[in-house]
């Protein structure tokens, strides 16, 4: 296996930056304090790729890639494969640089990436139930078409130009002591952890994986690389089965470890980054500030960068993960109440929920079952508020009315 160093070096990624300095933007670094306060840190920083161009970083290794490609390569177009960010990426360097391509995507991919690839120009073919069964389609096009196969992840090329955010973000947060980093293949994390140990060898470089998705720990404790034989994540965008050559020998020299988080913690990752950094992310983007919230990594007293690599969601499917993310962090009360009265009864619980400061967000009538008083109606709502103990008030004070009782929720009530 090779040495990172003769995979990727600072050089490369300079170099690369020189070459992306007009195509891509410099993204912001915004800081959040409730996320500092949250996990105990001295300052915590999101370095918000998601307003990169084409929604992701992935413009960035692919423009990097394809500005190198000889006329003739060129000329014979490009195929990638891609869960969609790389395809976007690959379709807008391929519009910019006058290069066909055309982007396998699995059946898994939202809508909303498939439609915009296509709109830089590219080819889309839809096959595949995961990544690399797509994968292997590519494959099969590039060797019939005489194409040049654009990898996601395990390329030099690629993982140079992704490496680029290392060193913005090492720019825009000098003082840095740890980088959260989302890892899928791994291409992000390979150029970001080389640049990074370039600018300052005791940042730490951490990995972020979705449980159902996480072979890159399995792999560095076993020294070779891990497969998965299946993947169980909302985190398309990082939803891959292992690790490559290339980026297995750069993470397993300059990574200083690897952790997991839940479905459950990207949800509530990517309701806070909504809710209080005002920014819309996909599961995989959200996944270092998942690792932030639910503790897996200790960043007490440090300035922390966590990389939000990429905010290319379909809205329905937001808004669905942002509800289990408010249920998450206790701001969702679902409730089964017995009402007296109905309908007219509803008057009096719709201003209980308001007087007390709370949203009603859904109510419906459900199923009587034989354990239902026959002279009570049971519904079921939904309720908003501001903390666990917020709407445990709100289901007392329901309670305490005569003409509802409140039979079960995910609330504990006093």
């Amino acid at each position: 296996m090779k040495d990172a160093s003769a995979i990727v070096t600072a050089a490369d990624i300079r170099t690369a930056r020189d070459r992306l300095e007009s195509v891509v933007h410099r993204t912001p670094l915004d800081s959040s304090t409730t996320l500092a306060t949250e996990c105990d840190a001295a300052g915590v920083h999101l370095k918000l790729e998601n307003m990169q161009r084409t929604g992701s970083f992935k413009i960035r290794g692919a423009y990097n890639k394809l500005s190198q490609l000889d006329t003739e390569t060129a000329d014979n177009g490009v195929v990638a494969a891609s869960a969609g960010n790389h395809a976007q990426g690959v379709a807008l360097a391929g519009q910019l640089l006058d290069v066909d391509s055309t982007i396998v995507v699995p059946e898994i991919t939202p809508a909303v990436k498939i439609e915009a690839t296509r709109g830089y120009g590219a080819e889309v073919i839809v096959e595949g139930d995961i990544y690399e069964d797509s994968y292997e389609r590519a494959l099969d096009l590039t060797d019939e078409r005489g194409a040049e196969f654009v990898h996601p992840f395990d390329d030099e090329a690629i993982i140079a130009g992704q490496g680029t955010v290392g060193f913005e973000l090492a720019e825009q947060c000098p003082n840095v002591d740890t980088v959260l980093v989302s890892i899928g293949g791994g291409g992000l994390i390979s150029g970001i952890a080389t640049a990074l140990e370039a600018y300052d060898p005791s940042v730490r470089v951490i990995g972020v994986q979705p449980a159902g998705a996480a072979h890159a720990k399995p792999s560095l404790e076993a020294d070779e690389i891990h497969r998965l034989d299946d993947i169980d994540t909302v985190a398309e965008g990082i939803a891959d089965a292992r690790l490559l050559d290339r980026t297995f020998a750069v993470i397993r020299e300059r990574v200083d470890d690897v952790v997991s988080v839940s479905d459950t913690d990207l949800a509530a990752a990517t309701t806070l980054l909504a809710e209080r950094a005002k920014t819309v992310v996909e599961p995989a983007g959200a996944a270092p500030v998942a690792a932030l919230l639910s503790g897996a990594v200790d960043v007490a007293g440090e300035q922390v960068v966590a990389v939000v690599s990429g905010g290319n969601v379909n809205l329905t499917d937001h808004a669905a993960l942002t509800r289990v993310g408010l249920e998450a962090r206790g701001r969702y009360a679902t409730a089964r109440l017995l009402v007296d009265g109905w309908p007219t009864s509803l008057g009096p619980l719709t201003e209980t929920i308001a007087d007390e400061g709370a949203e009603l967000v859904e109510l419906e009538r459900v199923e009587r079952t034989a354990a239902d008083p026959p002279n009570r109606t049971p519904v079921e709502v939904g309720i908003a508020g501001s903390s666990p103990v917020h709407l445990a008030g709100v289901l007392d004070a329901l309670n305490e009315g005569t003409n509802v009782r409140v039979q079960s929720s995910n609330v504990e009530q006093k």
